[in-house]
């Protein structure tokens, strides 16, 4: 597991850890908002007409309605970006993250105009009659780049399986097991039975389920978070002020917090905006494809929405539930995993500005690191024996850790490697929490109080099984397109929903490691596609507005 672990480092460390990637994909977009005169200002309004009908003749061909692919692309993207994905954020960048959050969904909404446009141009029907479309059929019909049409539809596949996949399963499973107290094996199993039944359906069937759950999810979720929000109104406004007074300083220390540096809250911040709202990685073109319209640009302009209400308004609505309610500073008693635990020579304490600092740079991938701890220690009725030890987990310093072994306090020897635990003993203790738990823990901070846990829980039934639903499509018009045909969606549908249930009860941090990695595997060609096609880029939105 930890060759598997430092391997994945490895990727990331090239591809959504890079310190190029949040420069690329925010440029890209800053570009095509100003090349193309700000279209997510100009054309917002009409955006919402196109979408409830107007504009668009009714015999126009496509398989689904505009709501529909719009409901089928946003049940892609609202999903556990907007529950886990935010905690997850500000618990690795603090407020600061949220910032570049905003940043990232304001210029995707022109980045995903463009995308969406160029697809839906260049949209082909497959040996079913069915509409089938997304960037590798502009790549190579517009750029006549075979290769890269290729490279991007393997490249979908994969992140089909590890972003559109696997965290909502984790999180699926997680939420359950926090609330409801349901093994993950179990909840994992009846979620991928009722998976597989959807998806055998095919466009026509996600599409009904997406436009059924999206309003419901949308709904639930912004009731339940008002009331943390309205339970914490003295914290708001100040966590308001953090998110810009962070944006271009990083996110200081506090509480459990170690603090992040400005690079890492943006990069961070960055990654989950795209995880979250898809702009730019060429997921959405796939699903609005399918959309009766006569004009690609149309279709456009509907698909700008997304970012706007995927992170705008729902992933702020969720960082100002954990930013006012306090819970992303602080230590609750967990279960440690073994992915997130490091064993650190020499004790260390968040109280010590000092120490603060030089283990903030420590979990600073470009920071100074401390020396970790090996050798042999003795551990007495479940406490280490030396105080020359700290443990981290979870990004923060590690209180109250008791050593247990078949749920006993352990006493014994433990070994150590470059501060890894090599020996078969668990741990618990209180650290920071991040992903579902954290959002968790954050709405129960209202009048609600505990059962606001099961907006959280409801929410991420509908939010994750239909980002799932939407994210098989994607896969399964990748597969289309590799093979030429739809003889071999149905083996991929199998494995998609053998790999939901094995994902349920996965380390969840692996899972989101995988994730990170997966998202620039589909974003970096799509982005270099559509900068090619700039020109004709512009050229569709005269001719629109022309012949309009």
């Amino acid at each position: 597991m930890e060759r598997i672990e430092n391997a994945l480092r490895f990727l990331d460390g090239y591809l959504g850890s890079a310190f190029y990637f949040p420069y690329i994909l925010l440029g890209v977009g800053l570009f095509f908002t100003i090349y193309l005169g700000f279209p997510q200002v100009r054309y917002f309004k009409r955006a919402w007409g196109i979408l409830f009908g107007h504009h668009t003749r009714k015999e126009a061909e496509g398989d689904t309605t505009h709501f529909q692919a719009l409901a089928t692309a946003l049940s892609g993207t609202v999903g556990t970006g907007n529950i886990a994905g935010v905690a997850l954020a500000i618990y690795l960048g603090g407020p600061a993250a949220l910032f570049w959050m905003w940043a990232t969904a304001f210029v995707g909404m022109t980045t995903k105009f463009v995308e969406v446009t160029i697809s839906h141009k260049y949209r082909v029907k497959d040996d079913k009659g069915e509409i089938a479309g997304g960037p590798m059929y502009y790549m190579e019909r517009g750029l006549n780049m075979k290769w890269l049409a290729v490279l991007f539809a393997v490249c979908t596949v994969v992140s089909t399986l590890g972003s559109g996949n696997m965290p909502q399963a984790d999180s699926l499973a997680s939420g359950l097991n926090a609330s409801f107290d349901i093994p993950p094996w179990l909840s994992g199993g009846a979620l991928a039975l009722l998976l597989g039944v959807v998806i055998i359906g095919g466009i026509h069937v996600i599409a009904r389920v997406a436009s059924a759950i999206v309003p419901v999810m949308g709904i639930l979720y912004t009731i339940g978070a008002f009331a943390v929000v309205a339970s914490n109104l003295d914290a708001v406004v100040p966590s308001f002020v953090a998110v810009f007074r962070d944006a271009f300083t990083g996110s200081a220390a506090g509480g459990g917090f170690l603090g992040a540096s400005l690079a890492f809250a943006l990069n961070r911040g960055v990654n989950r905006g795209l995880f979250s709202n898809e702009a730019g990685q060429g997921s959405a073109p796939i699903a609005h494809a399918s959309a009766r319209a006569d004009e690609p640009v149309s279709e456009g302009m509907v698909s700008l929405l997304e970012p706007f209400i995927d992170t705008l308004v729902i992933c702020t609505l969720t960082a100002m539930v954990i930013l006012s309610s306090g819970v992303w500073q602080e230590k609750f008693d967990n279960e440690f995993q073994s992915f997130d635990t490091t064993f650190l020579a020499g004790a260390y304490t968040d109280q010590n500005p000092a120490h603060v600092s030089a283990l903030a740079s420590h979990l600073d991938p470009s920071g100074e690191r401390l020396a970790l701890a090996s050798g042999v220690f003795n551990v007495q009725d479940g406490r280490l024996a030396v105080a020359d030890l700290t443990i981290l987990h979870n990004r923060s310093v590690a209180e109250d850790v008791t050593f247990l072994r078949d749920g006993q306090p352990y006493t014994g020897q433990i070994t150590l490697a470059e501060g890894r635990l090599q020996s078969d003993v668990a741990l618990h203790g209180k650290s920071l929490l991040h992903s579902v738990p954290l959002t968790v823990e954050a709405f129960k901070r209202s009048f609600f109080g505990v059962y606001g846990q099961y907006a959280v829980t409801i929410g991420l039934v509908l939010f994750a099984f239909s980002t799932a639903v939407a994210w098989s499509y994607y896969g399964d018009r990748a597969m289309t397109y590799l093979f030429g045909h739809t003889r071999y969606v149905l083996h991929f549908r199998l494995a998609y929903v053998l790999m939901f249930f094995l994902a349920a009860f996965i380390d969840t941090s692996l899972v989101w490691l995988i994730s990170a990695i997966t998202l620039p595997l589909m974003a970096l060609p799509n982005l270099l596609g559509i900068i090619l096609l700039r020109g004709e880029m512009k050229q569709a939105v005269r001719d629109y507005w022309r012949d309009t």
